[in-house]
């Protein structure tokens, strides 16, 4: 039955929506699946799988290990190289997947209860209408999900978690075999595709661990890898002086012990990415075999993209540079030629909606800010300039103990009290790319209110801060996108340059925490 290494037994199905599950262990992994009883009609709709990788960067090679999934899906297909998403950090980037909103929409700040990750109000007021529950209660798909769910500040463990099987615990251990989380996520993939209903169009989703801490890679392939390091770009250990004060406080150079610590880290990265590569060449097999690939759409990203080294820090997401917030994706599907690229401009809002146009939803009657980029698939030219990225920074109240010169307000400290983030840490940004424009625009929520402009043409690497000496006139006017995507919603989120009156922005509704700033900047430009 396609086994493979840590074949396990059928996975437990059973009636239980996938939200429900969700709500009663969201802080677990997950294992869902929605079936239909017999006697509804045989829809020739198309099917969709997303797989969803967790941390995979795509401008420093994220993609090398992934030969397979490259052949398989990329050149297949269509590869996205301006895909982005609307928060660097795990649970506000999949809330923003689920909904097809943006984080000041759906309110999901950070990875904890208290930031709005799977809390009452989100379950609530978000939950029941994520794209899977529209797929299933509107669309009259079978839905399955296995995987992270969002996040509620736990780490995608490869061995020793527990997952939620349609809502009952379910504890693994350290046996390869029948633990290794990869390896467990396909063959529950492929025990769905044996036992779903074949009268109806399924939507599939597989959120791997890989490649987020602690980088555990399966045993056939330790040894890979051996002699690579992290990329040396031009921005590795490279001290930003023009940056926000966060990236000002990194210590150039890095200590040798800490680039031997993340050339690491980097290895292993690849490492655990070889069996994600496994895993899609054992769901796309089994869709050939099954007779449903040609009928059915197979998304390819990740959740963030990852920084090693970059700007001297040593590793982690969060940040606003290309790195963090620059995913791959990848689709093949229906009517979608091979080999095409493409640098229209996507971010993960856009995966719902693109979703529910697939299965012939009305995009009208959601609330989604995002837009569906299935017309691109399908050659279209005419499309957005500007997508939104928000991220509010996580502190402590109190000092580091190990750092206790730095002072509160500080998160995510290394050993040598270099941190990757602070409560003001808090930034949008308006992320514009056209023909002839690549540019970068971005505000923070400190005292200084902060900016940052980058030209990505003449600085990919985003060196020079060019915000002291760009033109006034592209500054208000990158001020101005700023503005109208911060106060968007729904609709009034898709078409640049079209702000809705009716819509009453708050920007305390975004950022609780804080004192707002920022308008200081925009009163400052007008």
């Amino acid at each position: 039955d396609g086994g493979g290494p840590g074949r396990t037994g059928p996975a437990r199905l059973g009636s239980d929506a996938i939200m429900d599950s969700a709500r009663r262990f969201a802080c677990c992994l997950l294992i869902c699946v929605s079936l239909w009883s017999s006697g509804v009609k045989c829809y020739r709709r198309p099917n969709i799988v997303l797989i969803l990788t967790d941390d995979l960067d795509l401008t420093m090679g994220g993609l090398t290990p992934l030969k397979k999934t490259q052949r398989l899906i990329g050149d297949a297909g269509m590869s996205f190289t301006n895909a982005f998403v609307a928060s660097p950090l795990c649970c506000p980037s999949r809330a923003s997947i689920l909904t097809g909103k943006y984080p000041h929409n759906h309110r999901v700040v950070n990875n904890t209860l208290e930031g709005n990750c799977s809390s009452a109000a989100w379950q609530k007021s978000e939950e029941p209408n994520v794209f899977p529950a529209l797929l299933r209660s509107a669309a009259g798909y079978q839905t399955f999900f296995a995987g992270k769910y969002l996040n509620q500040d736990q780490d995608s463990r490869y061995y020793n978690y527990t997952l939620s099987v349609n809502g009952k615990p379910q504890k693994h251990g350290a046996d390869y075999s029948k633990d290794y989380l990869t390896d467990l996520l396909a063959n529950v993939s492929l025990d769905f595709l044996q036992y779903k209903s074949s009268y109806q169009p399924f939507f599939m989703m597989v959120a791997t661990p890989a490649p987020h801490h602690p980088w555990t890679p399966a045993p056939q392939y330790q040894d890979h890898y051996n002699s690579t390091k992290a990329p040396r770009d031009p921005n590795f250990d490279h001290h930003g002086k023009d940056k926000h004060w966060l990236i000002r406080q990194a210590k150039t150079p890095m200590a040798n012990s800490s680039v031997e610590f993340l050339d690491t880290a980097f290895r292993k990265r690849w490492q655990t990415l070889l069996s994600v590569d496994d895993l899609v060449e054992t769901i796309v097999q089994r869709l050939e075999v099954r007779g449903e690939l040609d009928n059915t759409y197979i998304f390819f990203t990740s959740d963030n993209g990852y920084h090693t080294g970059q700007f001297s820090l040593p590793m982690d997401k969060r940040q606003l540079y290309e790195f963090d917030i620059r995913v791959p994706l990848m689709v093949r599907g229906p009517k979608i030629k091979p080999n095409q690229t493409s640098q229209m401009l996507v971010a993960n809002v856009d995966l719902g909606p693109t979703f529910l146009d697939i299965a012939g939803y009305d995009l009208n009657k959601t609330q989604m800010d995002g837009m569906s980029f299935l017309p691109i698939l399908m050659n279209s030219s005419s499309w957005r300039t500007d997508i939104l990225v928000e991220y509010e920074g996580e502190g402590s109240d109190v000092s580091i103990p190990s750092c206790p010169l730095l002072g509160p307000g500080l998160w995510f400290c290394y050993p040598d009290c270099v941190c990757e983030d602070a409560f003001n840490n808090t930034y949008a940004c308006v992320r514009t790319v056209t023909p002839s424009v690549n540019l970068q625009y971005c505000e923070f929520d400190d005292n200084e209110v902060f900016v940052e402009v980058y030209n990505l043409t003449a600085d990919p690497f985003q060196l020079n801060n060019i915000a002291k000496s760009i033109e006034q006139e592209v500054l208000e006017e990158m001020n101005h996108r700023l503005m109208m995507l911060q106060s968007c919603s729904g609709a009034t989120c898709r078409t640049a340059g079209v702000f809705d009156p009716r819509y009453k922005f708050d920007p305390r509704q975004m950022f609780q925490s804080h004192s707002w700033r920022l308008n200081r900047r925009r009163q400052k430009l007008k």
